[in-house]
């Protein structure tokens, strides 16, 4: 029972909190029993192969050496059998690797040239302005140093 002392004020309060610890109680709850569904039932499965008519399992059947046949006539299979379709790959991968390096080689190439492009630039601009150099050089050293 509410106590007569307290102000109507602090009894809604009261109330009020008590009525959402029931609340959040019940919402947990929920979400535990969404969560863990421990009073589903149990059922239970029974995996099977698919047959044919004569009996046999379906997965038995080889449908490989059909699709080799087909590929043979058409000429698609092209001696896979033999290694000539393993050369092929081997002479593409050859190819392919020659150029990867002539373009990792021409990257480095372009890389260094525009490195060297830069240096000259900044030459330059010192070679202009030595005492404008010096001063920018000045001021990044005591801002690296003061934040340092």
């Amino acid at each position: 029972m509410a106590d007569p002392n307290k102000s109507p004020a602090v009894r809604s309060y009261n109330a009020d909190k008590a009525r959402r610890r029931s609340a959040d109680r019940d919402n947990l709850e929920q979400g535990l029993e969404d969560t863990f569904p421990a009073s589903d039932p149990v059922s239970a499965t029974q995996s099977s192969v698919a047959s044919t008519i004569d009996g046999n399992a379906a997965n038995d059947r080889d449908d490989a050496p059909l699709v080799d046949e087909a590929l043979r006539s058409t000429g698609e299979l092209g001696g896979i059998e033999h290694g000539g379709g393993v050369r092929a790959l081997r002479r593409d991968a050859v190819r392919l690797s020659d150029r990867a390096s002539e373009v990792a080689s021409g990257a480095v190439a372009v890389g260094k040239a525009e490195a060297k492009s830069v240096l000259q630039s900044v030459e330059d601009i010192v070679k202009e302005r030595p005492l404008a150099a010096v001063a920018i050089v000045a001021a990044v050293a005591w801002f690296w140093g003061a934040t340092r």
